[in-house]
């Protein structure tokens, strides 16, 4: 290995910081680098359930990994270190994390999310994240925190379009229909329907208008509240809810295949043809989504909604785009993201990538970036299990854009522990000023 990276000419790993100033040092430097990346996947492999089963490499070869009593193969490990070096590229994107909230009744704990470009040549999705968006006074007052991943496909300006707009457009349904939302019940289901109905109308016909007519987006939406959690999804992201250690999907994937939607389509005059996979015309591999103009009656932007009522034994909330669910299952991501939250499995400090430099330099505002993992005062640990997570798909062969965010519900002891370690600092702190200062 020490052979092929002293050869290798692409800029250290993500995480990595290069501070040597020969050759030598820069190798050993990198190859310390992997030895860590590696102990941590293989921390969280030798934790997922036994199974059997394969990865395809960037080369296309295939790995068939065996597990036997919870070891990882070395070859495998191999081959996923040296495709962490040569795709450096993968991790370009961004990432954010929240601190803990100061106020149980809020939500939710905490929050962490990351959008990756992973293997392919442009990014088109989006996230967003929007803590307090809507208040009520609704048998007291009461908060709502709103959170979205936006995959797009032919292009990213439908993507973008509802990061920065569907949010307030629930809040705007909302407001409409009941009148002001003091001591009325939100019908979510309906205000959901109408939202995602005026954001395709704005996406096609309207001053937020998209170039082209092919441009589209899915859409999954949480709203989460202190009694409830509502989703709405159109296309093929995915709202997993992480209840008493079981994952329950609070979402269906629209698929062409799937029979509701086969017949929906067929009703419309539509065909689901199998070009590479089950498409609608044999073009697009969802059967809902908002904007794709061109697709329409066949492929609506009708969405999907569930309310949950919350429970005590309710841990998380994750919400992906199919880059992730592709390659990961709803029980391994949720094995995944509880490791993390219950601070079993920490990552290394990492630094920003020369990739990620670059999309920051581009961006023109900072303001728009959201902040990575290293700026944070205290590393939130969803923002770490929302970073694992997309690591663990690109580990796994994920080909697409990858878009993760991690809703914790509850207060974990690792974070009360860190809580309270965080108060002790402080109260120390202040006593040291305090003694320091002469007696009046």
């Amino acid at each position: 290995m020490i052979e092929n990276l002293s050869h290798t000419s692409q800029s250290p790993e993500t995480g990595c910081r290069a501070t040597a100033s020969s050759d030598s040092d820069t190798v050993i430097n990198r190859v310390k680098c992997v030895q860590r990346r590696m102990r941590s996947l293989d921390k969280v492999k030798s934790e997922l359930p036994v199974e059997d089963y394969e990865i395809i490499t960037e080369e296309g070869r295939c790995l068939k990994k065996e597990r036997k009593e919870g070891v990882v193969s070395d070859s495998f490990a191999t081959s996923l270190a040296n495709d962490q070096l040569k795709n450096d590229v993968v991790l370009e994107g961004t990432s954010s994390g929240s601190k803990a909230k100061e106020n149980n009744r809020l939500p939710c704990w905490s929050h962490g999310s990351i959008s990756v470009i992973g293997r392919r040549r442009e990014m088109e999705d989006a996230v967003a994240v929007e803590v307090g968006f809507l208040s009520t006074r609704s048998g007291g007052l009461k908060e709502y925190d709103f959170f979205g991943v936006y995959d797009g496909h032919g292009g990213s300006s439908v993507a973008q379009a509802c990061r920065d707009r569907l949010h307030k457009l629930v809040v705007e349904r909302v407001e409409e229909n009941d009148g002001n939302v003091d001591g009325v019940m939100i019908d979510w289901n309906k205000v959901m329907l109408e939202s995602f109905k005026k954001m395709d109308e704005e996406v096609m016909y309207g001053n937020r208008a998209v170039v082209g007519t092919t441009t589209g987006s899915t859409a999954v939406v949480a709203v989460v509240g202190e009694e409830e959690v509502v989703v709405a999804n159109c296309g093929d992201s995915r709202a997993v809810l992480s209840r008493g250690g079981i994952a329950i999907p609070l979402s269906c994937d629209h698929k062409p295949e799937r029979p509701d939607e086969l017949e929906r389509i067929e009703l419309s005059g539509g065909k689901v043809i199998n070009w590479n996979g089950q498409r609608v015309l044999g073009v697009l591999a969802t059967s809902r989504s908002l904007g794709d103009e061109y697709l329409k009656p066949f492929v609506i932007s009708e969405p999907e909604v569930t309310v949950t009522k919350r429970s005590n034994t309710d841990e998380f909330l994750i919400l992906g785009s199919d880059g992730l669910w592709d390659v990961i299952s709803n029980d391994v991501a949720c094995h995944v993201a509880r490791k993390c939250l219950d601070g079993r499995i920490r990552r290394p400090p990492q630094g920003m990538s020369n990739s990620q430099k670059r999309l920051r330099n581009e961006s023109g505002s900072a303001s728009k970036m959201q902040a990575d993992h290293h700026e944070l005062g205290n590393e939130s640990l969803a923002a770490e299990a929302a970073s694992l997570l997309a690591e663990l798909a690109i580990a796994r062969g994920s080909r697409d854009n990858i878009s993760v965010i991690v809703i914790q519900l509850k207060t974990s002891a690792c974070c009360m522990a860190e809580r309270v370690g965080n108060c002790q600092d402080e109260i120390r702190s202040q006593k040291d000023q305090n003694d320091g200062q002469p007696a009046i």
